[in-house]
């Protein structure tokens, strides 16, 4: 099978991210009727980071996935995840990408897990279509099981196992065969809070374990506190970001920082959040002044 098409651009270029968006139109066609459901979304992802993506129904979420996975493509603009161009792969080179360079966890478990199969045999088949020695596939079986604390469900079926569990099982699948990234889809969305925490407290560990990169979508904004980026979608572009570290003080006490910023995409445009208009009554027209160190924004016919 011919390898995924890659792009100059990110050959041995280790400060680029690993997760390229930049201008990305989605348009979705139903009869005579176009809906665009992304409208120039800019997206960068590093390597071995962690980030939630966050947006109400129809913002465009799924759309991005499905795009990352190789299973949709964009209408318009770029996407690059590590050496691939998913805008110029064939169709057997996407089968080869979402096989070799991506791991998929999703919210319904029945599409995670096969359902005739253990645990162990689910981990295994990623690694069957990847070509790997049937002694070598049980014994990467049995690391990623124990890895993700799951191991004693080694001969169990889906059936058999917790919601929690067959998500931990679904992310060693994800897992298998080492991919650049795991995109997870409302991974914990059928799971309780303290289940939910649990899963990303694996998925953070493969993030920074391996230096995998994970990208989380999900409408339930609480997630953003399990992660170090959270990155808003609103009609179908990037409006903000919201960006945590840990600050240690001088007597040695740790406390998390969140700072949130405005997203501004290639062209300067800048989504401006509802509750900054509503509050400053902004409306059509802004005007804007440049100071020495930032820019003031008024109400139009205001001083």
């Amino acid at each position: 099978m011919p390898a995924p098409s890659r792009t100059s651009a990110n050959s041995g270029d280790l400060t680029r991210p690993v997760i390229v968006c930049e201008s990305v139109v989605r348009i979705h066609k139903h009869g005579n009727i176009e809906v665009q459901a992304l409208q120039g979304l800019d997206l960068h992802v590093d390597k071995g980071e962690m980030i939630a993506v966050v947006g109400p129904s129809g913002a465009g979420k799924s759309t991005l996935l499905s795009i990352l996975a190789g299973a949709d493509e964009p209408t318009a603009g770029t996407v690059n995840v590590g050496e691939w161009d998913l805008t110029s792969m064939s169709r057997a080179e996407r089968v080869a990408y979402r096989r070799g360079a991506v791991g998929l966890v999703q919210q319904q478990t029945a599409r995670n897990l096969i359902s005739y199969l253990t645990a162990t045999q689910n981990v295994q088949v990623p690694l069957g279509l990847a070509g790997i020695a049937h002694s070598k596939r049980a014994a990467r079986a049995t690391e990623l099981l124990d890895r993700v604390g799951v191991g004693y469900c080694a001969d169990r079926l889906p059936r058999q196992m917790s919601g929690g569990e067959q998500q931990r099982v679904a992310i060693a699948v994800a897992l298998a065969n080492e991919p650049h990234v795991v995109l997870a889809d409302e991974p914990t969305g059928e799971l309780d809070t303290e289940t939910s925490h649990d899963i990303f407290g694996v998925l953070r560990a493969a993030s920074a374990e391996d230096g995998i990169t994970v990208v989380v979508v999900t409408h339930d904004p609480t997630v953003s506190t399990q992660v170090g980026r959270t990155v808003a979608i609103r009609d179908g572009r990037t409006s903000s970001e919201v960006v945590r570290h840990t600050r240690t003080n001088d007597d040695g006490e740790s406390h998390e920082i969140s700072q949130e910023y405005a997203v501004m995409d290639r062209a300067g445009r800048v989504q401006v959040p509802r509750e900054f208009r509503e509050a400053l009554e902004l409306t059509r027209r802004v005007r804007l002044t440049l100071e020495a160190d930032h820019l003031s924004m008024w109400p139009d016919g205001q001083s």
